[in-house]
C-alpha cells in the first residue's frame, strides 16, 4: 500500500537518521513505529477504567453517606 504524507524537513531528516542507524529504510522505521501503538484506542479506553467502583464498598460507613449527611454528620 502506498501512502503520501507531507512532514516537515526536521521529521524528515530524523526519520532518515534513525533508519540509517538501523541499517534500514524509512518505510521500516515507520512501519516499526506504527506497529507500537495501541491497536484500538477506542477499546482500550472502555476496557481500563481503573476508578470504576472506587466508592464501591461493603465496608465502613460508604452505605451510611446519606444517612450520615442527613444526621449533620461534618457540620460544625
Amino acid at each position: 500500500m502506498t501512502v503520501s504524507i507531507e512532514l516537515p524537513a526536521q521529521i524528515l531528516a530524523r526519520l532518515r537518521a534513525e533508519a540509517a542507524r538501523r541499517g534500514v529504510t524509512i518505510d521500516e522505521v515507520i512501519a516499526d513505529l506504527a506497529d507500537q501503538l495501541p491497536a484500538d484506542h477506542a477499546a482500550q479506553r472502555r476496557g481500563s477504567l481503573p476508578f470504576v467502583g472506587a466508592g464501591a464498598s461493603h465496608h465502613g460507613i460508604t452505605g451510611r453517606i446519606d444517612e450520615l449527611l442527613a444526621d449533620g454528620f461534618g457540620r460544625d
